[in-house]
């Protein structure tokens, strides 16, 4: 999306988000006031009736349509009836077009006031006389030159039980009723045909047709053009969009009499169109997205989570060489310690706001980000895995690590003395250690933000910088307490060596993490080369001895390029390059634990439409938390007898490589990171449980007795 961002916008944010239930004011106006409305005056047992939630607006101001274009987010709703109801689709009417010239932004939105449908079907046995209340949340994004995000909680609705029931709201459901697509046939000719990446359809509607539009509704992973139609009544129209796929969506005309829709799906194989119903979501994952918490729980998450997220074990390596830093100021000016502090904290911003604005771009441009997402890639774990080992060397005193700008200043002495750029490298690469682990709290929050505008997704990352650096901000603020650290002395070069080793045990979880994603004999490669840069580095480092002759120093310095520059054409380009993921198409088991079948979306809607109860685990082998999960609470005697008792299918959703399936699993339950655990109960496919980030084995144990 593309909104002005100013500190006025932030506050309207805020504002939003602790309003009251059933009208969303903003600075003394109401922009929408959303209810719940009937077409009966009572419900008949066993017979179907429809409701709707009426959102009104202020002029000037929209909502928005199930697909909003190129920004915007489709209205939710979540329903909590009573036992034995069921409530079918939300019926979308048609949209208007808002095009903003300027910015190159289509959108397609409701304005004024919008009446979203669905049909509610009661149970037979309903006794007359009774009444029923229909409770439901409901959750939509609202903009003028401004977006605010808007819900209402709790909106009910109360109706009778009895044999005869009247017709209510005719005037409000036959208006839009009238708006909603047909999923009948087109009844004009529609020849699609395609050239590449262009998608193009022939229209010849009927005489007196003044306007042609076509809604696209794309998968959530694709990235369309803007359509483009030309041509009139008489000659025909023409409409092309870019599209790589075949895309449904809806077909309207304008004549004297209104607007009028089909649903069709695009099929250049066919002369003409065949009408199609909108694609929906799979079976695996049609529960409603988790309601996404407020901005202030949202904030506090991030926060919470940022500060866990130096507890965990992929970041300790780095923060112990951080504290180690602040021992060697403790005999140094409050000013500079002060600086190193700020410095730290400061890389730890610049990572976590690069990564938004990463993420914003990626998302503005239709791209699928995620959580995390880097440590799918092979090639960015084996280029961690050499920085590390890299460092690790350094502070063996193989050989002295030269920062740019900087004469011989150590990654461990990046706290002391005009190591200023060291502190805030070090406070960069103790965060990119961190993203693989989300942690607790930080899961909702984070799918809080990817859901968001550019600044609120900005203000949700800047939040879990603020967690994450506040005990470095707190000894910037008070470097008196550094005095309470052992003094400096002898000791330090043995502590710099020795902080050493936790870097080699993160090059072990790198290298984990390569090989499950590319196979064992990939480790095989991986650590060659590194074995090859090791020697390099140590040529290196010999000759930086100021014993010898400038001559002979460059010249080794030299063998020792040509020998790292070797060892990665052979071992990374040659032989790790042409490594294949490991086949995990097979059932995924462990002789004595848990039978795990591999996720895919067509295996789990097979598996609930046969009425089974399923556990899903959405994992990857670089996500730490997902590790001590299993191991603690997952893969347990007592859970996994609890599995074989009640016959719960096991599902494993392995996004330790970048998988579109599990990407969009996630993102209907608003995730975008791992761990996360689904259960399904038997029989209710539409009624997940789901699990926090960090689990117990009795919290497991507790939801599982819930599956039957």
């Amino acid at each position: 999306m593309r909104f002005r961002f100013s500190a006025r916008w932030l506050v309207c944010c805020l504002i939003a988000f602790s309003l009251p239930a059933f009208a969303q004011v903003y600075q003394g106006r109401t922009l929408v006031e959303p209810s719940l409305i009937a077409d009966t005056t009572a419900i008949v047992p066993g017979q179907p009736f429809r409701v709707g939630l009426l959102l009104k607006t202020a002029p000037g101001w929209h909502t928005y349509w199930q697909y909003g274009g190129d920004a915007g987010i489709a209205t939710d709703i979540k329903w909590q009836l009573p036992a034995g109801f069921k409530a079918g689709p939300i019926n979308w009417p048609l949209p208007t077009i808002d095009y903003q010239k300027e910015a190159d932004i289509l959108t397609y939105v409701y304005k004024d006031e919008v009446l979203l449908t669905q049909t509610i079907q009661p149970p037979s046995d309903l006794a007359e006389g009774s009444s029923v209340e229909l409770k439901a949340d409901a959750s939509w994004l609202v903009c003028a030159e401004i977006c605010i995000p808007g819900k209402a909680s709790g909106l009910t609705l109360k109706l009778p039980v009895g044999r005869v029931a009247e017709a209510a709201n005719a005037s409000e459901f036959e208006k839009w009723t009238s708006r909603l697509p047909s999923t009948g046939s087109v009844p004009f000719p529609v020849t699609w045909s395609r050239a590449g990446d262009q998608l193009s359809a022939k229209i010849s509607p009927p005489a007196g047709t003044t306007a042609v539009e076509f809604f696209p509704l794309p998968p959530e992973d694709d990235v369309i053009g803007h359509p483009a139609i030309s041509g009139n009544a008489s000659e025909g129209f023409t409409m092309t969009v870019e599209a790589k796929t075949n895309l449904p969506g809806v077909l309207a005309i304008t004549d004297a009499s209104g607007l009028h829709g089909w649903s069709v799906k695009a099929d250049p194989s066919a002369a003409v169109a065949a009408s199609a119903t909108p694609v929906s979501a799979p079976a695996a994952v049609v529960a409603p997205p988790v309601a996404a918490p407020s901005l202030f729980a949202a904030l506090l998450g991030g926060l919470l989570g940022g500060l866990i997220l130096n507890l965990m074990p992929c970041v300790l390596p780095v923060i112990s060489l951080k504290i180690f830093g602040f021992v060697q100021q403790a005999g140094q000016s409050r000013r500079r310690i002060a600086l190193h502090g700020l410095t730290f904290s400061a890389g730890i911003f610049a990572w976590f706001l690069g990564l938004g604005a990463l993420i914003v771009a990626l998302r503005s441009s239709g791209a699928l980000s995620t959580w995390g997402a880097q440590f799918q890639n092979p090639w960015f774990n084996l280029g961690i895995a050499i920085l590390v080992f890299v460092f690790a060397l350094n502070l063996f005193g193989v050989f002295e690590l030269t920062l740019p700008g900087r004469t011989t200043t150590k990654l461990s002495e990046a706290g002391s003395r005009d190591g200023y750029g060291g502190s805030f490298f070090q406070g960069v690469f103790a965060t990119l250690l961190a993203t693989p682990c989300t942690g607790p709290f930080l899961g909702s929050s984070l799918g809080f933000a990817f859901a968001q505008p550019a600044p609120i997704t900005l203000l949700l990352f800047a939040s879990m910088a603020t967690g994450m650096a506040l005990p470095y901000l707190a000894l910037s603020i008070q470097p008196g307490w550094v005095r309470f650290l052992p003094k400096p002395g002898a000791w330090m070069e043995r502590l710099k060596q020795f902080m050493g080793f936790p870097m080699l045990a993160a090059l072990l979880w790198l290298l984990f993490i390569i090989g499950a994603q590319r196979g064992a004999t990939a480790i095989i490669w991986a650590a060659a080369f590194l074995l090859v840069l090791g020697v390099a580095l140590w040529m290196y480092g010999a000759a930086s001895s100021p014993t010898v002759k400038p001559r002979n120093r460059l010249i080794v310095q030299l063998l020792a390029a040509g020998l790292a520059i070797l060892g990665g054409w052979v071992f990374l380009v040659d032989l790790f390059a042409n490594e294949q993921p490991p086949d995990t198409s097979s059932v995924v088991s462990k002789k004595g634990g848990i039978d795990w079948v591999p996720y895919s979306t067509a295996e789990v809607d097979k598996l609930l439409a046969s009425g089974k109860p399923v556990f899903i685990d959405f994992t990857a082998a670089w996500c730490l938390s997902c590790k001590y999960n299993e191991r603690t609470a997952i893969d347990t005697a007592a859970v996994r007898q609890k599995f074989k008792d009640l016959g719960i299918v096991t599902v494993k959703a392995d996004w330790t490589n970048a998988n579109p399936e599990i990407t969009a699993a996630l993102q209907k339950f608003g995730r975008v990171g791992v761990p996360f655990y689904v259960l399904y109960p038997a029989g209710k496919p539409d009624a997940p449980i789901t699990l926090p980030e960090i689990i117990t084995a009795s919290l497991v144990l507790d939801a599982l007795s819930k599956s039957r």
